[in-house]
């Protein structure tokens, strides 16, 4: 029990790792002020602060769609009224690894699609690892692309351990979503308690659109001139993550378009206008590759615009994020990523990764049949939780389903030990509880690259859940980096 802060009078951590609270518990430094602040109000003062954040996310329809239900539910992601808070010291150790790493994944795409594949043919990394994987496609090999343009936008899943070390859980190189909720989540905790914020000087998260913007841009073709044209392509109104693709488009001050709104001739592409056609530059595609060019993909794809993949061999359009990223996501490829900064970079790895195992691996695959109860197994192109056996939580017939699964296809899971997520408390039923997390920072790359000075905490709102993504029934919380203290004397 807690007896330092009236808030957290009743406020029990457990056997974790607790964001706000030492093991004492104490209140972490970083924490205390805004601690004080919602000690001054009730529960049911937060009880209400937090319905008001709920509303004001439906009444601007500031929602996702959830598929794994059946009826494609439009749901709110749920936002705890109590932020978490990153210290400056802690975060320029986060920013340097997210930078390092991002550096050695886009090295690594540039490698095995514009190179000559040395990572693979000097051994550090398997060929048919990597030719195996749903997310590597032949037809990218080639393709020309700005190095901003491999991953122009990355979110990096990161997650704190028992003992409170920073690790990378895995890599988000596609369409990496959730960025809409960092910026709306701050933008909602500042109308609703805007007094909040003079305790602390928290950095702004307020100019991703221009990050963005600004990275897109640099990654146009030569011929674009000063002014390139920027468009953001979309599946449509019924995605999942339509909410952000508007909003990117709206922060960012360019056309959100549809396939059909495009069109190529001569390997240029086009923007359909009332006035006309109009040059594109650069395509912000929020659209999987299989969907992106029936010409090339798949025939039956209505989403994407014939002619594309050859507009870009011509060098006349750059796509961001590049086709054939999924390659450097997979979840088995994730395993190697450390031994890319080392081959890339001549670095030691800041962010350490997860220990995993790789189940096309005898040895590895051996290991994990023999304590599938113990383990993690996850299949290495899903995202959004789907597909994942927690073994301590999973039943018999789950165990044994995903014994057969494994053994049929190795190649298509990994599996890692169950890491205990950091915890911190969240105002939930009418009192205060702690509830697993992780953490979503995003890295924007154009001539140079920048992490977003914050990013999104998914929170488990399931009592005891180590599964956070929204699409799982997650929430999250706005995320507070804290800017440098300033010298003594400085103004």
């Amino acid at each position: 029990m807690n007896t330092h802060n009236a808030l957290l009078a009743e406020y029990l951590s457990g056997h974790h790792f607790d964001e706000a609270v030492d093991s004492s518990g104490a209140v972490r430094p970083h924490y205390q002020a805004i601690i004080e602040r919602f000690g001054a109000m009730t529960i049911e003062e937060l009880g209400r602060a937090a319905a008001m954040l709920e509303s004001a996310f439906v009444n601007q329809g500031i929602t996702f769609t959830v598929y794994a239900d059946g009826a494609g539910t439009e749901r709110t992601f749920p936002i705890d009224v109590i932020p978490r808070i990153i210290p400056h010291d802690e975060w320029a150790m986060v920013e340097a690894g997210l930078l390092q790493r991002t550096t050695a994944l886009n090295a690594f795409l540039d490698d095995i699609y514009g190179g000559d594949e040395a990572i693979i043919n000097d051994g550090v990394i398997p060929r048919r690892l990597v030719h195996s994987s749903t997310g590597y496609r032949r037809e990218a090999v080639g393709l020309p692309a700005p190095t901003g343009a491999r991953i122009a936008v990355a979110g990096v899943d990161i997650i704190r351990d028992i003992n409170g070390t920073y690790m990378v859980l895995e890599d988000n190189l596609r369409s990496p979503s959730g960025v809409s909720y960092v910026v709306e989540n701050r933008q909602a905790m500042t109308r609703l308690l805007p007094g909040l914020f003079s305790a602390d000087a928290v950095r702004p998260v307020d100019h991703y659109g221009t990050m963005l913007s600004t990275a897109l841009k640099a990654t146009a073709p030569a011929q674009a001139g000063d002014s390139p044209n920027v468009v953001v392509l979309t599946p449509g109104v019924y995605n999942s993550a339509y909410f952000e693709h508007v909003f990117l488009a709206t922060q960012m001050g360019v056309p959100l378009v549809e396939g059909r709104d495009l069109v190529v001739d001569n390997h240029v592409v086009y923007l359909r206008t009332t006035g006309g056609l109009s040059r594109v530059d650069v395509i912000y595609r929020r659209i999987d590759d299989d969907f992106l060019d029936p010409v090339v993909f798949r025939p039956d794809s209505s989403l994407g615009v014939a002619g594309l993949v050859n507009a870009v061999r011509a060098g006349n359009v750059t796509v961001a994020n590049a086709i054939g990223n999924g390659v450097a996501d997979d979840k088995a490829v994730y395993a190697f990523v450390p031994a890319m900064i080392e081959y890339y970079l001549g670095e030691r790895a800041i962010l350490p990764n997860v220990e995993t195992l790789l189940l096309w691996d005898e040895d590895h695959r051996a290991d994990a049949l023999s304590r599938l109860e113990e383990l993690v197994v996850k299949p290495v192109a899903e995202a959004g939780g789907y597909g994942l056996v927690i073994g301590p939580h999973a039943t018999a017939a789950e165990i044994a389903e995903v014994r057969k699964l494994i053994i049929a296809n190795p190649r298509n899971y990994i599996a890692q030990p169950v890491i205990d997520l950091s915890v911190m408390p969240c105002v939930l039923d009418g009192g205060i509880d702690n509830r697993h997390l992780d953490f979503r920072p995003f890295i924007v790359t154009g001539d140079t690259a920048e992490v977003l000075p914050g990013g999104l905490t998914r929170v488990a709102l399931k009592k005891g859940s180590l599964v956070v993504n929204s699409s799982q029934g997650g929430g999250s919380k706005d995320t507070w980096v804290l800017a440098a203290p300033n010298p003594k004397g400085a103004e």
